[in-house]
Parts: structure tokens; sequence; C-alpha cells
């Protein structure tokens, strides 16, 4: 009878969790996910992509695609993998800024394991984006590896 109580506990407060999550989301995507709102600020942009990215079960990357005051023109997930891994194709990305007249984007991939810190590849795959955008005059901010618990930004350390 007890452990049948916590287990509705438990479910109860995982919807709540759930909802509050939605709720949480829906907030910042009207406040930050709103084409013309700005995304400058380093610290929305980690909630906004650890609301958007955090609790994924396979590996995403986003793109948020700005303009000249770092407003959103729009935030796109463009490619998605299995639980260790996406492939990323610089060209898609360049292809979409230059689609949207983007004059900078910031980049975000969640990793399902819950470590936080980037790896070698999502190095490697930023210096390629960074490059490739670089030669149609678009700058790549930032690139952020999100998990459930924490975000990680590439700028600070200069990755990017």
């Amino acid at each position: 009878m007890a452990d049948s109580r916590r287990l509705l506990s438990e479910e109860t407060l995982q919807i709540r969790d759930d909802r509050a999550i939605a709720r949480a989301l829906r907030i910042l995507e009207r406040r930050a996910g709103t084409p013309g709102q700005a995304l400058g600020d380093v610290t929305t942009c980690e909630a906004f992509f650890r609301l958007r990215l955090g609790g994924e079960t396979r590996e995403h990357l986003e793109v948020a695609f700005l303009d000249s005051q770092h407003r959103l023109i729009a935030v796109e997930r463009l490619f998605s993998g299995s639980v260790d891994g996406a492939e990323v194709r610089p060209r898609v990305i360049v292809q979409r800024a230059l689609a949207l007249n983007a004059v900078s984007v910031l980049m975000a991939h969640n990793h399902p394991s819950g470590n936080v810190e980037p790896s070698a590849a999502d190095r490697a795959v930023t210096t390629q984006l960074k490059s490739a955008l670089r030669l149609v005059e678009i700058r790549l901010l930032d690139h952020f590896v999100v998990t459930a618990n924490g975000v990680a930004s590439m700028a600070p350390r200069e990755w990017v």
C-alpha cells in the first residue's frame, strides 16, 4: 500500500514537473523565442536552449538565426541523431542563414549522457562552422552544450 502511494506521488510530481517545464518553456519562448526578441544575453540563451533541449533522449542541434541587433529571426532544429551523436553539415546551416538573411547565429546541441563538457568533435564542428559562416560574413556568436542539469558556453572559453 505504501509503495503504491509513493509511486502515485512520484507520478503526480512528475506530471506537475512536466507541466511546470512546459509553462516555463512557453514563457521563455514568448520572451526570447519570438521573432524580434533580443538574444544577446548569455543567461537567456542558456535557459532558452536548456528548456528546448535539456530533456531530449537523442542528440539534436538547433540554430538561432539573428539580425544585426541580435534579435531572433528564427530558431530551428536542423539535425537529429542518436543517443551519442548527430552528424552536422555546416553547408546546411550556411544555406539556412543566407535564406533568412541572418547576420549572426547561435548554435546549441544536447548531450543526453548528462556530460556538459564539449567534446573534441563539438569543438571541431564549431571551428568548421565558424570558418564556413565567416566566408559569407555571418558570425557564430556561441555554441552551447546542453544537458538536463546544465549548459556550457564555448564563447567564454574562446572556442568560438
